[in-house]
């Protein structure tokens, strides 16, 4: 298949018959595999390299380093995980080994003042931070830029489910998203039966913000019953649609099954996912009026999925 693409910057920049098109372009990307190649998204290339160097700094830490940022208790969402500590496929309702990989992950960076009990004890937890110079800095702000981009492809995504543009800013005017840092090492020997570096999965949240290792391979989405390649193109996101989204849109759009395929001789792999998810208390229900899925909250959906993950 041609992998779809999209340009943020031109739909932003085009008025009319013009955007009108682009946005029908995006929803049938949405409707055929939600998933995409993003382009044109102006993030600043100094905030992309300073969060890349960061993260691969962590990883190159001493396994004995890392592990005093692991969660304090089952359950809590931020710090390090390492090997055997997730298997994705879980949340799907599949048995398989742990995952061969190993993850930093952060929270939201502010907490609002009205913030309920239930959300203050999973998504507003504090995020771990390693002694390393510059680390905070560099990640806190790579997770400001992914913010402030999301919210740029929220009104996209409006813009072609032909909403107002200015549909979705209510509903993440305090998004409790989540920035994780992946490294998968070096494979060298045949992985277990049925394990691969991440278990095939469907994100949680609205969408998902993925900056691979240029030019990497490993990422793959199902499609009529195969799995695909995603390109890691230079200079790109990849962004693609998540269940809540999918309730959204009453299945409008895909939450596409996706994974990241173990196999002998690998290099060692990176990336970066941002999970962007809409407000804690945000009310999701299906944008035509259906029943087609009851209203769920953000934060409790989220928190019930998260949990179906650990090992």
């Amino acid at each position: 298949m041609s992998f779809p693409a999209f340009d943020l910057a031109a739909f932003e920049a085009a008025r009319q018959d013009a955007r009108h098109a682009m946005a029908s372009v995006l929803d049938q990307h949405c409707r055929d595999t939600g998933f995409l190649v993003l382009q044109g998204h102006g993030v600043d290339p100094q905030v992309i390299d300073d969060a890349w160097h960061a993260a691969a700094a962590f990883f190159a830490l001493p396994p004995e380093e890392k592990r005093r940022l692991a969660p304090p208790y089952q359950g809590y969402p931020y710090g390090y995980l390492g090997p055997d500590a997730e298997a994705l496929a879980r949340s799907k309702g599949k048995e398989t080994p742990p995952d061969l990989k190993e993850s930093f992950n952060g929270g939201p960076l502010s907490v609002p003042a009205d913030a309920g009990s239930d959300a203050l004890a999973f998504c507003y937890q504090p995020t771990l931070w390693p002694e390393l110079p510059d680390f905070r800095a560099a990640w806190e702000a790579y997770y400001a830029a992914m913010e402030q981009l999301a919210a740029r492809i929220m009104r996209a995504f409006a813009a072609a489910l032909q909403l107002p543009e200015n549909h979705f800013d209510p509903f993440i005017a305090h998004p409790i998203s989540a920035l994780r840092a992946l490294h998968y090492p070096a494979t060298t020997a045949a992985p277990l039966n049925k394990q691969q570096r991440a278990g095939a999965h469907t994100d949680y949240g609205s969408l998902t913000i993925l900056l691979p290792q240029s030019g990497s391979q490993g990422l793959q989405v199902m499609q009529d019953d195969e799995w695909v390649d995603v390109p890691a193109p230079e200079g790109a996101f990849v962004i693609n649609i998540g269940d809540l989204m999918a309730r959204w849109t009453a299945d409008r759009w895909v939450s596409t099954l996706h994974r990241v395929v173990a196999r002998p001789g690998q290099m060692d792999r990176q990336s970066l996912a941002f999970f962007h998810q809409p407000d804690w208390d945000a009310q999701i229900v299906p944008l035509d009026g259906s029943d087609a899925y009851p209203p769920v909250r953000s934060g409790p959906y989220l928190m019930q999925k998260f949990q179906a993950t650990g090992v």
